[in-house]
Formats: C-alpha cells, structure tokens, sequence
C-alpha cells in the first residue's frame, strides 16, 4: 500500500492529456492503470487518448510551429534552464513518482533525475550555438550561405525504463531548436513525464509547443500522426522490431528520423585487467535499473586466464544484493517493470542452464508479490544458448571464455546490434586496437557507464540511427538551408 507521502506526491500530477497548454481528459472519457510493479497495486488512472486526441496534440504543435521556432535562440536557452533548475529542486518528488511506476530503487531514481535535468542544462547551451557559415564560391562568381533552421513538428516515443532522462534527452534539444513537439511516453512509465510537461508549462513554455498523450492503444494513436503530412520528424527510443515498423511507416511521408533500439553489449576483461576495477565497472555496467537498459552488460566475454577469479567476485557482489520495494531503505534491486518481462528473464536463464551453462548464484524468481528475480551470475554459457542472442533486459550475467584478442573482437561483433561494448585491460594499444575494431556506435574503456549529456549517444547495425546528446543531438532538429547569392 502507498503511504501519506506518495499518496500525496501521485495526487500532486496530472493525469490528463496536456494539448495547446492545457490539460484536458480524453475525448471519449477513457483512463487506464499505472500499477505499482513491486505490489501490483493500481496507483492512478491517466487518460486514454484516442484517434482525435493525437490530432488535436498534432493540430496544436503544427499551429504553434511558426512562432516558435521565430523566438530568440536566447529565451529558449533561458527557459530550458530555467526549467533544469526547477526538476533539480523537484528531485525528490519526481523519484519517487519514477519509483512508485517503475520499481528501481530510490537513489536510482534521484540519479535519473539529476542525469534527465542534465539534458536541459546541456541544450539551454547549445540553442544559442546554432550557425551556419559563409563563403565564396571556387569561381568567385556568387557567395555561399548556409543556415540552419527547426526541422518543424515532431512526434516522440519514449520508453519505459528510463522515463524522465528519455524525454528530457529529446525535448531538451526540440525546443533549443525550435520544434514543437507530440510527446507519447510509455503506457507503464508516464507520470515523470506528465509531472515535466506540467514543469515546462510552469516555466513558461508557450502553449502548443509541447503536447502529452498517453495512451493504451499506441499504434492506432500513432500511426495516423506519422502519416500525416503536416509531420516533419519521428523520433523513437525502444526495441529494435518496433523502430522497423515505424520506420517503414515513416517512410511514407519521407519523415525525418532518429531512432535509438536495442542493444546486446559485449563486456571484455582482457587477461591484463584490473579486476577489482573490471567488477565494479561490471556491476554499473550489468545492474543500473536492474539490467532493464538498452545500454546494460548482456554477455561477459572474460579472458580464459582470470574467468574464475571475475566469475567468483562478480557472484559475490551481485549475491549480496537486497532484493525489496524501492521505496524501502538498503533496497539495491527493485522489481522487473512488470510480469512479462520477469518471465522472460526467467526463461532465458532456464534455456542456458538447460544447455549446460551453471548457476553461480541467483537463477531463480523471488516467491511472493511482485516482479522480481534475483541477481544471477551464469558461468559456461554455451553460444547456442538464447541469451547470447537475445537482449535480456534483466539482473542476470552470463559468462563465456575467450583466448585471444581476435576471439574476444569476433564474439562481440557477432550480433545484429551495435549499440555499446564495454572493454578492461591495462594495455592503452591494446583498448585503441580493440575500440577501432568493435562494431559499436559507443565504447566505454575500463568503464561501466558511457551515458553523458554531452557525448553522443547512439549506435550502429540494428541499434538504431541518429545521435542523442552532445553538440550533435540538437543536429537532428535541424535542416540545412543553402542560399546562393549574385553579385
């Protein structure tokens, strides 16, 4: 049960659909169920948008367009940082709304926030560094001006386990840029983001720029908004099979896209490593939000020299972690986002087990209420087994042996995806040869996290297309005018 506290802090948001500024119930009247993953327990019901309600949401950022990407690249950095100070004074309130929705832990949550505020503090800096440039033609018969300007309307689909960072990190940049947006968070996680678009309109964030809708029925809400030709932009954080259907719905209108999918990291420990170092790196890299992140360790790949000895610290650490609801104190793991996606943890540890991979610790569902598994170390995974393959978007580490640098790169690469790979050694030529090698759009070196507002984020192969964060996510707004001039 919700005590006084978040009982008060889930009365304090909003739980309609925020269209032109104002916030609004769904056209046919219809709510749905946020649920409490560690419980089940039903926390709020939030408006179910409907066909007409994406329209309208679409309606007011289309009319909004022109005045806004008319406004001082200064009052929108102004307002961008007005509203990164007022989410970090906030924080408390909104970690524990992303607790309450999406089970990690409290200080997890706190980490989010300050990492989401980041984006907006990050872009203020960048709206007014927008430029183009001038210059003569070879033939010195006309100048050649090139300028840059908002790319228009964008439609935004964010997902579920990181629910405030994912939409900060793609409002911070439209709105440095100039675009008005329609925003669709995911079903599960939506509160942070409602509670922010309540933010911005506090900040003074003028109507029509920024549109929320949240609905049960994403795909016959969504679909009519990417065919619609008034939309100039589709930007998708999500799985990899659902970012190929939008992108061939895209296609149509020949929309403008940025899509960040799934991911299968490699995590290399070279026989040089540094193996206190390369476990604590395993266990940022394998256990933030539980293992539910598209940026989470998913196949170990340990030189065959120091296998053993990572393979016993790693069970160690990832055995002494507490299990419990993250609003509770010493919780270090909290529940998976719902029961579907603890079963498939579940049974993807049982394929590799089944094929001869042992358990060294965890393997198995916590008995009681709610989505939990505890944190599994696997060791002797075959390559068959599924979860070489497949992301597994949850607390479990499986461990698989290489003998030379050639193998560890070959094993890596081998997959689709191409979104992060993790390396540790001690050998500065060994890390550039083997960065230069990995088939990633991102490499973190005797590191576990890469994640920076201002870096680059994104992958290659089926991981996506596009870049969030850095002096090139706010590109992605952007299209470049050129302009020829006589003299």
């Amino acid at each position: 049960m919700t005590n006084t506290t978040e009982s008060a802090v889930l009365r304090s948001v909003p739980t309609g659909l925020f269209i032109d500024g104002r916030w609004r119930d769904a056209s046919g009247g219809a709510t749905f169920p946020v649920n409490d993953p560690a419980t089940g327990e039903v926390l709020v019901r939030v408006a179910d948008a409907t066909v007409a309600d994406g329209t309208a949401a679409l309606d007011a950022g289309v009319a909004a367009q022109s005045d806004w990407a008319a406004t001082p690249p200064r009052e929108r950095g102004e307002l961008l940082r007005a509203a990164y100070e007022l989410i970090t004074s906030r924080t408390d309130e909104l970690a524990l709304l992303m607790t309450l929705e999406m089970g990690k832990p409290l200080a997890e949550s706190r980490a989010e926030v300050a990492y989401g505020a980041e984006f907006f503090r990050w872009f203020s800096e960048e709206a007014v560094r927008v430029s183009g440039r001038w210059s003569t033609a070879p033939n010195g018969a006309t100048r050649l001006l090139t300028m840059k300007q908002p790319v228009g309307p964008t439609l935004m689909i964010t997902p579920w386990n990181f629910p405030l960072a994912m939409g900060t990190r793609k409002i911070g940049p439209a709105i440095a840029a100039g675009c008005t947006m329609v925003m669709k968070p995911a079903s599960a996680t939506l509160l942070p983001l409602l509670a922010l678009a309540d933010l911005l309109r506090e900040c003074g964030l003028p109507d029509g720029v920024l549109n929320v809708i949240t609905t049960s029925s994403t795909g016959a809400v969504i679909e009519p908004l990417i065919r619609d030709p008034r939309l100039r932009k589709l930007t998708f954080t999500g799985s990899t099979e659902v970012g190929r259907t939008l992108m061939e719905q895209a296609s149509q209108q020949i929309l403008r896209v940025s899509m960040e999918l799934g991911g299968n990291a490699p995590f290399l420990v070279f026989g040089d490593a540094d193996l206190d170092r390369a476990v604590d790196g395993a266990m940022l890299a394998k256990m933030r939000n539980m293992g539910e992140a598209c940026t989470a360790a998913n196949r170990f790949y340990v030189h065959e020299s120091v296998a053993k000895e990572f393979s016993r610290r790693l069970a160690e650490r990832m055995g002494a972690l507490r299990l419990g609801r993250g609003t509770e104190d010493g919780v270090d793991v909290g529940p998976l986002v719902d029961e579907k996606s603890r079963d498939k943890v579940s049974a993807l540890v049982d394929d590799a087990v089944s094929r001869g991979a042992e358990v060294l610790v965890g393997g198995r569902v916590l008995d009681g209420v709610g989505w939990f598994y505890r944190p599994t170390v696997l060791s002797g995974v075959p390559a068959d087994a599924r979860l070489v393959r497949e992301e597994v978007f949850g607390p479990v580490a499986p461990v698989i042996t290489f003998t030379g640098d050639e193998e560890a790169v070959r094993l890596a690469n081998d997959t689709e995806y191409g979104l992060v790979a993790y390396l540790f050694t001690s050998d500065l030529s060994r890390a550039l040869r083997v960065t230069e090698a990995l088939e990633f759009g991102m490499v973190g070196v005797n590191q576990g996290i890469v994640s920076n507002p201002a870096a680059p984020f994104g992958g290659v192969k089926a991981s996506g297309v596009g870049r969030e964060g850095g002096c090139e996510g706010i590109e992605e707004y952007l299209e470049t005018k050129y302009v020829g001039i006589a003299l």
